[in-house]
């Protein structure tokens, strides 16, 4: 029976939220982990004791409170649903508060890191050059790892300069290409992509030798291994360089909500963090420069 609600959920995360796998299996695995816990008592059973008594009991297994926080998110969307289907009267969860949780900052690049990172590949060969085209692209529209290597022939306009992204939640978005980056992608298309593909066809933009799209995974690699040779020792993410698109817009001032829109973020808070990045490199810059820093 508890499996059988906790399938029906996820499904319906699926067809009508447009969740990502990701975020489906973080769910199914908290709900699954906590509906085992419980033992013979059902899940629509639970009172509020039993999701404090759970958070506890996963505490003391060593989740921090940032976990504990995603356990208990996980279970405040399930009980949101089965209060909607009305399978239940009181959700248990709307009595119990979320950890604190510091803000944590995402780790930026400085603009002299970036064009390190940029002029890292070797671009004198085919490999280079996509490298190169790829790395310009994702800094010049901030977009996903995953967007990018997903990007379609269909979805790129050269004569308009911009590319059409479908995100989170199937929501369309049109981002700006700017003109250095446009210029890599226009060679890359006519030259370096042909090459590549040798006569074999594929839908995707970005292919790699054996004329498949890139992966994600493979992506990250290329990430690394030209951050190393770009002399980078910070620890990157495969969204370094859209937090890095974010902070430097908004260091040379574009406004929140336009960087919200190109970013494709559906709330302005999860956008503002980066005034926060913005905010801390100026401290940084102020300490270092004014005489009295």
């Amino acid at each position: 029976m508890s499996l059988d609600l906790i399938d029906t959920f996820l499904d319906m995360l699926w067809a009508e939220q447009g969740v990502s796998e990701n975020t489906l299996s973080a769910y199914g695995s908290d709900l699954k982990i906590f509906s085992k816990w419980l033992k013979e008592k059902s899940l629509i059973e639970v009172m509020s004791d039993d999701i404090s008594a759970f958070l506890a009991y996963r505490y003391k297994q060593g989740i921090g409170n940032r976990s504990t926080a995603r356990i208990l998110s996980s279970l405040r969307k399930f009980y949101g649903y089965l209060l909607r289907e009305n399978q239940i009267v009181i959700d248990p969860t709307s009595l119990i508060d979320l950890p604190y949780i510091g803000r944590k900052l995402p780790i930026s690049l400085s603009e002299q890191d970036v064009e390190s990172l940029l002029n890292a590949p070797e671009t004198v060969h085919v490999l280079g050059h996509r490298d190169r085209t790829m790395l310009e692209m994702l800094y010049a529209t901030g977009l996903r790892v995953s967007e990018l290597v997903g990007l379609r022939l269909e979805q790129v306009s050269f004569r308009q300069g911009v590319v059409r992204i479908t995100g989170k939640g199937n929501k369309e978005r049109l981002v700006p290409v700017g003109e250095e980056a446009m210029t890599w992608l226009q060679e890359y298309f006519e030259r370096t992509r042909p090459q590549l593909l040798k006569e074999r066809r594929c839908e995707f933009l970005f292919v790699t030798q054996r004329a498949e799209g890139m992966t994600r995974q493979a992506f990250w690699h290329i990430i690394k291994r030209h951050s190393k040779q770009a002399g980078i020792t910070k620890d990157l993410s495969p969204h370094t360089l859209r937090h890095a698109f974010a902070t430097h817009l908004l260091n040379h001032g574009a406004d929140l909500r336009v960087v919200q829109l190109l970013l494709g973020h559906s709330d302005l808070s999860t956008t503002q963090i980066y005034t926060h990045i913005a905010r801390e490199r100026l401290k940084d810059l102020h300490e270092k420069f004014h005489p009295r820093g």
